[in-house]
């Protein structure tokens, strides 16, 4: 279902694209938009289980988007670095695909707040501040990963 990598030799492995997804802190959500545009948006995010978590608003174009097709894909590089000597440039990239939805259990969805803030915030303490300040203006989106690809990028 899932097209295979042209370039199998700069793939990276699953455990490899989980790091990724792990320690950098933004990627960028794609969407199926309005009039069939593409709507891709730069996202704060989670990663735990197989899943990637977002908050976002309770209505906005995500939600209108997800709401009339659950398939998505989100992208995340990591930070690079320079060649020594050279100006080139090397980094790792890698893409999520799967079906995304808003969480409606409570559990599921305060799990996920503060996962997501104590990635964020200083303390455990400012992420439950956050939560009780924006527990009724949030919702939860779970991207459930059913594809996951990444490659090495040497820039030339």
């Amino acid at each position: 279902m899932f097209r295979e990598m042209r370039r199998k030799a700069q793939s990276l492995t699953t455990l490899e694209c989980e790091r990724i997804l792990e320690s950098e802190p933004r990627g960028v959500l794609a969407l199926l938009g309005d009039e069939g545009y593409p709507y891709a948006v730069p996202l704060d995010f989670v990663y735990f289980e197989r899943k990637i978590y977002f908050h976002s608003a309770v209505t906005g174009h995500k939600l209108d988007a997800i709401a009339t097709c659950d398939k998505a894909s989100f992208c995340v590089m990591d930070k690079g670095r320079l060649e020594e000597g050279s100006w080139w440039y090397h980094f790792n990239s890698v893409i999520a695909f799967g079906r995304i939805r808003r969480i409606e259990d409570d559990g599921i969805m305060l799990e996920a707040l503060r996962k997501l803030g104590n990635k964020y915030f200083p303390s455990e303490e400012e992420t439950e501040v956050e939560i009780v300040r924006n527990l009724k203006r949030v919702a939860v989106l779970e991207l459930t990963v059913e594809h996951l690809s990444g490659k090495r990028v040497r820039e030339k």
